[in-house]
């Protein structure tokens, strides 16, 4: 395991919101690679987030991804990849804080980054930056 890996590991663990986990579980409980999504959506503008589903900004977020999926389905793909779950995921996106939102365009290239609880707002007025209305 690479120390950027081991270090986004260590760094979801401590959002941890019950201490029961422990790194050997979170290692057992390794999601399928196959099931991730396509990041970024070809040809759509995507956003991904990046986190856990157990750190506390993390949580605060599922409402207003869930709601913004609903809201731009068709539109632009809203993405959360829990990298507790898979944190192949932390490296090849260069994760080293939780939550970590990333902005890609319709080429796939990143247009943004952004660590740390993001609002709905602030997501909001980003995909309109993008072209999404």
């Amino acid at each position: 395991m690479s120390k950027r890996v081991l270090n986004a590991v260590m760094l979801s663990l401590a959002f941890i919101v019950s201490g029961a986990f422990s790194l050997m579980s979170v290692a057992s409980a390794q999601a399928d690679p196959g099931k991730l999504p396509d990041v970024p959506t070809k040809g759509m503008v995507t956003m991904v987030d990046l986190g856990a589903k157990s750190c506390i900004p993390c949580k605060m977020m599922a409402p207003i991804l869930e709601k913004l999926e609903r809201d731009y389905k068709g539109k632009a793909a809203i993405v959360f990849i829990d990298i507790s779950q898979d944190a192949t995921e932390a490296e090849r996106f260069g994760i080293s804080v939780i939550p970590t939102q990333i902005f890609f365009d319709k080429q796939g290239k990143e247009i943004l980054r952004h660590k740390g609880f993001m609002s709905e707002e602030a997501i909001v007025t980003q995909l309109k930056k993008m072209g999404v209305n």
